[in-house]
């Protein structure tokens, strides 16, 4: 494909978007053809996963009328199909509820509630000195009305001038309570200027304060929350979290300090707002200063990039050096299969199983830096490949090269240092650049150990602005400028390299 193809691809892309933004953000939809719980049956709900919603609409689940669960990992996401059409429901818990419609008038909530439920904090079973400390710190701030305040300034239609504030003197001696969240649950948690506020972030900050600890607030996933708390990586977890049996098999809660309503979310029929171009712009990139988070996600996952391949080359060419020395000598026969088993672990399991395992099991007790976790386990991941990449470039070099050089003299090493390995490099860059580009798209599942990455910082932005056209484009298009720009210099590498051919 020459220059002038991709560039009218790209154009023809571009134009498919802005036609898109044009003439279907503003579609109608019909009304849902749910009006009350008895309606459920044979209908196709959305909820979140891994939170009540899921566990009591997994009820409807399988059942003769054909009913059928769409889980999401976010509120939103399961708000945005129903706004499209693409499921008749979402239960969801009232407040948000309350939050997505005011944002979307061609959305209603019903006035039959689905499910009435308190919310509590998890915490791990061994920690019951946690436990009680925080359940008598709870228990002063619901006799001073510290935490009615804070419900009550979360929920009012208007700025009631209430902002929780941390006393004075405090030195934070016991060290640090770190909350593990899911910050797209307003008004509970959500990302406000950059920070993490709600209901439950002030709450936990005014405990906290009284277990004179500093509060560190760890935004990921909901369904790894209780994950994380059960690991160590968190001490507490807070995001609009019920007591159920299931959870209760796993870590303890502390007592419930609210009582929330799960309700049903319908479409009402209405005309969607239709918002400007330049309005959803600004909304969801210079209000509250939102493009801050596009260039955050951007840095960690340009540097993750770059570690995770630097390790990747340097696994890769360690097994690939040792595979191919036994195919062609024998040799190294316990290292071959210690490699081998290696290889097919990783190409055999997916990454984001892998990442998991490696932040919530491997370091598990460790506080080691998200992003050198991502590093570690990209750059594990990476390595497989690469290593079977450079293999095969070694292998198909022919045979005569090896026997010419041991008849010069060379060692074994020498062959395959001076000789061998310059030319698999120059044979093997095509394939290696794009094992690269496709390890920065892999970086996009950060946001599963709490990592802000370019995707995640897109989710926050869809979080606060309930728009996904915009921030899903822009992770886009900053992604495929990224690969771009490799592909660019990587065919500049190759043409230099064949240079040096003449």
């Amino acid at each position: 494909m020459n220059k002038h193809t991709k560039k009218k691809h790209l154009l023809t892309f571009l134009v498919l978007m802005l036609l898109f933004v044009l003439t279907g953000c503003g579609n109608k939809q019909e009304a849902s053809d749910v009006h009350g719980i008895e309606d459920l049956d044979g209908k196709k709900i959305g909820v979140q996963i891994g939170t009540t919603g899921d566990i009591y609409v997994s009820d409807y689940e399988g059942d003769e009328a054909g009913t059928v669960v769409e889980r999401y990992n976010k509120g939103n996401d399961a708000i945005s199909s129903l706004k499209n059409g693409k499921i008749d429901c979402v239960v969801i818990d009232e407040e948000p509820a309350k939050a997505f419609v005011k944002r979307n008038p061609d959305l209603s909530i019903l006035e039959e509630e689905f499910t009435i439920e308190e919310y509590a904090v998890c915490i791990a079973k061994e920690n019951t000195q946690l436990l009680n400390d925080f359940n008598a710190a709870l228990a002063e701030l619901k006799e001073e009305g510290t935490l009615d305040k804070i419900i009550s300034h979360y929920l009012a239609d208007e700025d009631d001038g209430y902002e929780y504030v941390s006393p004075e003197g405090l030195d934070y001696s016991n060290g640090e309570l770190v909350m593990a969240t899911n910050a797209s649950f307003p008004p509970y948690e959500y990302y406000e200027e950059g920070e993490i506020v709600g209901i439950d972030a002030d709450m936990a900050k005014a405990i906290a304060d009284k277990l004179n600890m500093k509060l560190v607030i760890e935004d990921m996933e909901f369904d790894t929350i209780i994950t994380a708390v059960q690991g160590g990586k968190a001490d507490i977890g807070v995001a609009g979290m019920t007591i159920t049996e299931d959870r209760l098999e796993n870590v303890n809660f502390s007592e419930p300090y609210t009582i929330a309503k799960q309700v049903i979310v319908v479409r009402n029929g209405k005309d969607a707002t239709f918002t400007s171009i330049k309005d959803s712009f600004y909304q969801n990139f210079i209000e509250d200063d939102r493009y801050e988070y596009i260039l955050s996600g951007l840095r960690n996952t340009i540097i993750i990039a770059l570690l995770a391949v630097l390790l990747g080359v340097i696994i890769g060419f360690v097994i690939a050096v040792i595979r191919a020395t036994h195919d062609k000598t024998g040799g190294l026969k316990i290292l071959n299969f210690l490699c081998r088993v290696y290889i097919t672990i990783i190409r055999g399991t997916p990454t984001m199983i892998q990442l998991l395992i490696i932040y919530y099991v491997i370091f598990a007790s460790s506080n080691i830096s998200k992003i050198l976790v991502a590093s570690l386990a990209f750059g594990i991941n990476s390595g497989a490949y690469v290593a079977e990449i450079i293999r095969g470039g070694i292998m198909s070099l022919d045979q005569g090269q090896f026997e010419g050089a041991r008849s010069l003299g060379l060692t074994h090493t020498q062959t395959m240092v001076h000789i061998i390995l310059p030319q698999t490099f120059k044979n093997t860059l095509p394939a290696l650049a794009n094992e690269f580009i496709v390890l920065i798209k892999e970086t996009s599942i950060s946001g599963y150990i709490g990592l802000m990455d370019l995707t995640m910082a897109g989710n926050i932005i869809r979080g606060n602005t309930y728009q996904a056209f915009f921030p899903l484009i822009a992770v886009a298009i900053i992604y495929l400028i990224i690969v771009l720009v490799l592909s660019a210099g990587v065919n500049k590498l190759e043409r230099s390299l064949k240079k040096n051919e003449r």
